[in-house]
């Protein structure tokens, strides 16, 4: 049985036996998504700085295989605006967070990486600041439409008039809204297949049956950060496993394959032996 975690992290507690329980689980694929610059003691002071973190994370993921099938999403988490751009300056910020994505992009047309990851601040900031993260955000669209690739977002929290808004940033630049994968998201798969872009389902209480109540247009995730601060959070790396088991046993044998295979391959063009 093929088990899919479509967003996790790896940083300083448990590390690749997150990976090991995965695997005792049950859990067969799972996607490895790089953090912020400062997780890896990186203090970049230009684009170019990024490609030590992407090194950092790829050579990671390489070890990950060793354990399961895992694969490497590289890009920037949108928070970096606001954590370098306070120390530098928010215009600078932005430039250096689009000269990283290219950096990224090239990693996915070598075949390194299979997406890339963007997004904008999912907490209050200025106009200024959020204007720079929707030009970051829609230029990670084109880096991501030109190499060929899925693209995962972390945003504020889900409204349909925001999704609709970085659907449209997507048209714009001419990336399909299927590329587009909101990481973080709740069961509103209906909502999510009329706007056109493609939910990572959090694998919180009953999300995951909820969503396969409402169809199979989705995937599934913990979001595990693997942060000794904050042990589990947001999800413990066995989670996916678990409710896609459960999904099983309550008749969604259909839903469980599509979630975790069909559509994996379908989003991120990649190959999953079964």
């Amino acid at each position: 049985m093929i088990i899919t975690d479509d967003h996790m992290h790896l940083y300083n507690n448990l590390r690749l036996k997150a990976l090991e329980q995965f695997r005792e689980a049950g859990g067969t694929h799972v996607f490895l998504v790089n953090l912020l610059c400062h997780h890896y003691e990186i203090r970049p002071k230009s684009g170019a700085d990024f490609k030590e973190m992407f090194e950092k994370h790829l050579n990671l993921v390489r070890k990950a295989n060793k354990i399961v099938k895992a694969y490497a999403v590289l890009g920037v988490h949108p928070a970096e605006i606001t954590v370098i751009g306070d120390k530098t300056g928010y215009e600078k910020a932005a430039e250096m967070m689009k000269e990283a994505l290219e950096i990224a992009g090239k990693y996915v047309e070598e075949g390194e990486a299979v997406a890339l990851k963007s997004g904008r601040p999912h907490y209050a900031v200025s106009k200024q600041v959020w204007q720079l993260s929707n030009e970051v955000l829609k230029h990670a669209f084109e880096v991501a439409k030109d190499a060929g690739c899925a693209i995962q977002l972390h945003t504020e929290s889900y409204t349909r008039e925001g999704m609709l808004e970085i659907a449209k940033m997507a048209d714009e630049v001419g990336l399909k809204r299927e590329k587009v994968v909101k990481h973080f998201s709740p069961p509103f798969i209906k909502e999510f297949e009329e706007i056109g872009i493609f939910p990572s389902v959090l694998a919180s209480n009953n999300n995951v049956l909820k969503a396969a109540e409402n169809g199979d247009r989705f995937m599934v995730e913990t979001d595990y950060i693997d942060d000794r601060k904050r042990p589990g959070a947001v999800l413990g790396p066995k989670t996916v496993p678990k409710r896609v088991k459960e999904l099983v046993e309550k008749g969604y044998e259909d839903v469980a394959y599509k979630i975790c295979v069909e559509n994996v391959k379908k989003v991120y063009g990649v190959e999953i032996e079964e």
